[in-house]
């Protein structure tokens, strides 16, 4: 079906908008060590996921709101090590503003302060993880966002840099661009993207041309 007069994009903002990949592995790193966890295991359960779920699944027997609150205590410390890729900006420009949105599992507060360092334009909707009751890989957030934009889920497409991610926008209903910034692309194709790409500039031709309403099929 092609896409209509509403169609819309819908960005993850870490690993997509964000080079984020870095900062948070240290946050998880420093988190494991604190727990006696294997930070490559717990690393491996953080992308796409709301903190508060990653703890839950790495370690049952703790807290997650307070690890969450420690862990975003260890967050702000270093705001510089979250800057924006250099693609983000000349797309989101080309983006009519009601055409947009993101979609994260972080917190609005951080992602747009982040967005505004790199002088990216501010999303007019924004759903975070605090803004659902289930995070990614359930399709709640991206069906909210979508919902914000007067847009059906089928006429969205989902940039997404982790499988997580790919789940939710697929669960939704919704064309799935993969951007191999965090994993490799035969596990973004593995969990279903419509699409695998190894940069947002690359995605731009795409996203851009769905929004217009001149898409391919998926």
């Amino acid at each position: 079906m092609p896409p209509s007069t509403r169609a819309a994009v819908l960005f993850d903002a870490d690993g997509v908008l964000v080079d984020s990949h870095a900062g948070y592995a240290s946050v998880w790193e420093r988190w494991s060590r604190r727990h006696g966890l294997d930070p490559v295991v717990v690393l491996a359960a953080t992308h796409a996921r709301r903190p508060v779920d990653t703890v839950a699944e790495v370690a049952p027997h703790l807290d997650p709101v307070a690890e969450h609150a420690w862990l975003s205590a260890l967050v702000d410390e270093t705001p510089a090590a979250f800057p924006v890729f250099a693609d983000a900006a000349p797309l989101l420009r080309r983006l009519p503003a009601d055409r947009w949105a993101v979609v994260t599992s972080g917190d609005a507060l951080r992602v747009r302060a982040r967005l505004a360092a790199g002088g990216l334009p501010a999303p007019a909707v924004l759903v975070d993880g605090a803004s659902v009751e289930h995070g990614k890989p359930h399709p709640e957030g991206y069906l909210l966002a979508a919902a914000r934009l007067g847009a059906e889920p089928a006429d969205c497409v989902v940039v997404e840099d982790a499988p997580a991610g790919v789940l939710a926008g697929r669960s939704a209903g919704m064309r799935v661009i993969g951007v191999t910034t965090s994993h490799p692309a035969a596990d973004l194709a593995g969990a279903g993207a419509h699409v695998v790409v190894a940069s947002l500039g690359e995605a731009a031709p795409d996203v851009v041309a769905w929004v217009s309403g001149r898409a391919a099929g998926p």
